[in-house]
């Protein structure tokens, strides 16, 4: 057996709700412009197709933590999301199976450097440096999908310091659950530990060191973390 030269992270994971086992994580797919009046609201046309990025596993915090006001941004915003979390492996999945590759559900925030993403935008370049930086997937603990169903709707919202920003519902996903993933699985093989953030309905907006936040999906959970000074 190879030995490592030292010894490696403890492996990304997601709380469970009601146990004490969690889930690993292995990669974090993101949806972006999933909900019509959000992509509107960035100036964009809703009827374009699902695009994707990612997020490092390690991205993901657990509900309660406090996240350091990320470096190199004066606009950081909140973008709550469905998450759905991959239990079985699959490669071009159809649509009309897709849904049985999903093991559970949670409540994600999408962490974003808004001044580095417009600026990627103007010049054509990636994102990932406005998208995947340090714990910038908050995510609160997960529930089965036997004991969830497979939400189709259900309101999803977000609020800082008890003040309502973001307030949707699933019923307005552009491309629904079963679509995404089966998108998804077209461009890569999904694993068991995969998450998908399936997209943010409209009112994202900034968020400053001492904000508490609130998030949640009617039938799936809640997300609850603070935001620290500057790391």
């Amino acid at each position: 057996m190879s030995e490592f030269i030292f010894s490696p992270p403890a492996p990304p994971s997601v709380a469970v709700k009601g146990s004490d086992k969690r889930f690993p994580v292995r990669r974090i797919f993101c949806v972006g412009r999933n909900y019509a009046a959000h992509a509107r609201e960035l100036g964009n046309d809703e009827r374009d197709p699902p695009f994707f990025f990612t997020k490092p596993a390690d991205a993901v915090v657990d509900s309660g933590s406090t996240i350091p006001f990320p470096a190199l941004t004066a606009n950081l915003h909140h973008e709550v999301e469905l998450v759905a979390a991959i239990g079985k492996d699959g490669f071009r999945i159809p649509r009309e199976s897709a849904l049985g590759h999903v093991w559970g559900y949670g409540v994600g925030v999408d962490l974003t450097r808004r001044d580095l993403q417009d600026v990627a935008k103007k010049a054509a370049r990636p994102w990932d440096w406005a998208k995947a930086f340090d714990r910038s997937a908050p995510c609160g603990p997960l529930s089965p999908a036997d004991v969830t169903g497979h939400p189709q709707k259900g309101r999803i919202w977000l609020s800082v310091n008890g003040e309502v920003k973001q307030d949707g519902d699933l019923a307005e996903l552009i491309w629904p659950l079963a679509d995404i993933v089966a998108i998804c699985s077209e461009a890569v093989e999904l694993k068991a530990g995969d998450l998908i953030f399936t997209g943010t309905p409209a009112g994202v907006g900034p968020l400053l060191a001492g904000n508490r936040v609130s998030a949640g999906v009617d039938g799936v959970g809640t997300l609850d973390f603070m935001v620290g000074p500057s790391a």
